[in-house]
């Protein structure tokens, strides 16, 4: 196994966690600005591919609350389509429903801290704790996929006769 590189993609950044090889967690590893050609967006992640020895890429896909794929979802699985045309690597690109995960990640990291003088945050500290939810959201969706794995490798169904009570 390789490593797993997660992505939370929004308009503005891409959140990237790591999951290094053999790792039971996700970490949150950086957040990267989008660019304003997918190429950049490509070549960033090739880096952070390379250097970490990237196998597997799970990208967050942000399904509406129903289940049914809107027009954000739509622009995610063509920004997808894209990557995988512009890797042009042997790296395995699958989806991950990532509903709520921003919410989640917002909770875990907490309220936004005030500005200068108990004031409202600066743009600074906005946009430096938007990036911070943004990275943790990219671990959320990351670790749910790494424990499903786990649970499934853990917990095999075990056949048994329909006359038998199921152990």
């Amino acid at each position: 196994m390789s490593a797993l590189l997660g992505i939370d993609l929004g308009e503005r950044r891409i959140g990237i966690a790591l999951a290094e090889d053999g790792a039971l967690s996700a970490r949150p590893l950086t957040t990267i600005p989008r660019g304003r050609a997918i190429e950049t967006d490509i070549l960033a992640l090739r880096t952070l591919i390379d250097r970490h020895g990237v196998g597997e890429v799970v990208v967050g896909l942000p399904l509406e609350a129903g289940g049914a794929v809107g027009p954000q979802a739509n622009h995610t699985l063509a920004w997808v389509e894209e990557l995988r045309a512009g890797l042009e690597r042997d790296v395995v690109i699958t989806m991950r429903d990532e509903r709520l995960t921003s919410h989640v990640a917002e909770s875990r990291l907490g309220p936004m801290g005030r500005g200068r003088s108990g004031g409202p945050p600066s743009k600074t500290q906005r946009d430096r704790y938007r990036a911070r939810v943004d990275r943790e959201a990219a671990a959320i969706i990351l670790q749910d996929v790494l424990d499903t794995r786990r649970g499934a490798e853990a917990s095999p169904v075990q056949p048994h006769s329909p006359r038998e009570a199921p152990p």
